[in-house]
C-alpha cells in the first residue's frame, strides 16, 4: 500500500474495526478479533481470518476479542491489531508516521481514553488524536454539528450505547450504557436455550436478529428455522423461531438503552430540547439497525426518531473527516482533554 499515507481515521469498535483514509473512504472493515497460539501466546490471525476461527479452533487456538464495551480489555493485543492494520493501509515501510484520529466512548474513564492514545502511538501514529464517539457519529452522518443548535445521537455499537446531544461542536448532555448488539445477541441465545432447550453460538444469534428480529410486534411475522444442539440430551435439533421470539427475548436490554435515551433527554438545556422535538434524534451504528427501533424509540419518549444512512460506517467516516480537517477541528472543542 501507500507508504505517503499521514492521516487516517480509525473507529476501534468492540466488534469491528475500521479505516477511513482522506480522499479514499473506508479502506478496511473487519472483525475485532485476533487469533492465539494457546502455547506461547502468539498471534497467530487477526480480522476476518481470526473470526471464522471463533468456536471452531481445537485447544491449541484461541479466538480472542481484545475489547470489551467499547474500551481495551487486552492492551497487547490491541496495539499489536493497529499495527497489523495501519501497515496494512500504508505498508511496513514508510516516509511518515500517520496522524491517527480516533473515536473513544464518551462514557471512557481518563485511564480507558489514555490506552487507546497509547495503544495507537505504540502501533506506529506520530500523533493520536481522541474523538468523542458520538461527535465522530454525527459528523459521519452529516449532521452540523458546528451550528448553535442541538442535535441528539443514539449510537449503538457491538460493546456499548451512546447517547449525546451536541451543540456548537461539542457534547452538552450525554450518557452511555454497556448495552449494545453483543448483549441484544446473548439475549436471544438465553432465550432460545430457555424456550426450546436448543444452545446456539453468537453467530447465530447475530443472524437471527438480522433476519427475523424487531424491537416490536410486527403484524406479518418472519420466521426461520434454527439447527443447534439439544441442551438436555445433547443431540442435533431444529426448531422454528418466530419475530415474537425476538422481541420478547430483548425486552429488557432494549430498555437499558431507552433509560439512557431518557436520562440525556432529561439533562438537556430547554433551548437544545426544542430543537431535538423539532429535527428529531438520529440513530448511528451497527446496532440500530434492528427493525422498528426507531419507531420504539420514538413511541416511548414522544420524540421522532430517524437511522442516518450507513449507520455501521458513521464513526468511521466522522474520524476520517475530522482528520481530514485536522486544523480546523484541533482548534475547536473536540478534544476529549487528554
Amino acid at each position: 500500500m501507500n507508504a505517503m499515507i499521514r492521516r487516517i481515521g480509525i473507529d476501534l469498535g468492540t466488534n469491528n474495526i475500521l479505516i477511513y483514509l482522506p480522499g479514499k473512504g473506508i479502506v478496511i472493515d473487519e472483525p475485532t478479533v485476533a487469533a492465539l497460539d494457546a502455547y506461547d501466546n502468539r498471534i497467530v490471525a487477526f480480522g476476518e481470518e481470526a473470526k471464522k476461527m471463533l468456536g471452531k479452533t481445537p485447544d491449541s487456538i484461541i479466538a480472542a476479542r481484545p475489547l470489551r464495551d467499547g474500551v481495551i480489555a487486552s492492551f497487547r493485543i490491541t496495539e499489536a491489531m493497529l499495527r497489523y492494520f495501519i501497515n496494512r493501509v500504508s505498508g511496513r515501510v514508510r516516509l511518515f508516521k500517520p496522524d491517527i484520529m480516533i473515536a473513544v466512548p464518551v462514557g471512557a474513564t481518563s485511564t480507558e481514553r489514555r490506552a487507546v492514545i497509547d495503544a495507537c502511538q505504540a502501533a506506529g501514529a506520530k500523533t493520536a488524536y481522541p474523538i468523542k464517539e458520538p461527535v465522530a457519529a454525527a459528523l459521519g452522518a452529516n449532521v452540523p454539528i458546528a451550528a448553535a443548535e442541538g442535535h441528539l445521537i443514539i449510537d449503538i455499537g457491538g460493546g456499548t450505547t451512546e447517547v449525546a446531544v451536541i451543540s456548537l461542536g461539542d457534547v452538552v448532555a450525554s450518557s452511555s450504557t454497556r448495552v449494545g448488539g453483543d448483549k441484544i445477541d446473548q439475549a436471544v441465545s438465553s432465550y432460545i436455550r430457555k424456550k426450546n432447550s436448543l444452545v446456539i453460538g453468537e453467530q447465530t444469534a447475530e443472524e437471527i436478529k438480522i433476519k427475523i428480529g424487531s424491537a416490536l410486534p410486527m403484524k406479518k411475522e418472519l420466521s426461520m428455522e434454527l439447527s443447534g444442539s439439544n441442551s438436555v440430551t445433547g443431540l442435533p435439533q431444529s426448531v422454528l423461531v418466530h419475530t415474537s421470539d425476538i422481541v420478547n427475548a430483548i425486552q429488557e436490554e432494549l430498555k437499558g438503552i431507552i433509560n439512557t435515551v431518557k436520562a440525556v433527554l432529561q439533562k438537556t438545556p430547554p433551548e437544545l430540547a426544542a430543537d431535538i422535538m423539532d429535527k428529531g434524534m438520529i440513530m448511528t451504528g451497527g446496532g440500530s439497525q434492528l427493525r422498528n427501533l426507531d419507531q420504539l424509540f420514538t413511541k416511548i419518549t414522544g420524540v421522532p426518531c430517524q437511522l442516518a444512512e450507513e449507520p455501521r460506517l458513521c464513526v468511521a467516516k466522522g474520524t476520517g473527516l475530522a482528520i481530514e480537517h485536522l486544523d480546523e477541528y484541533r482548534r475547536s472543542t473536540l478534544w476529549l482533554k487528554k
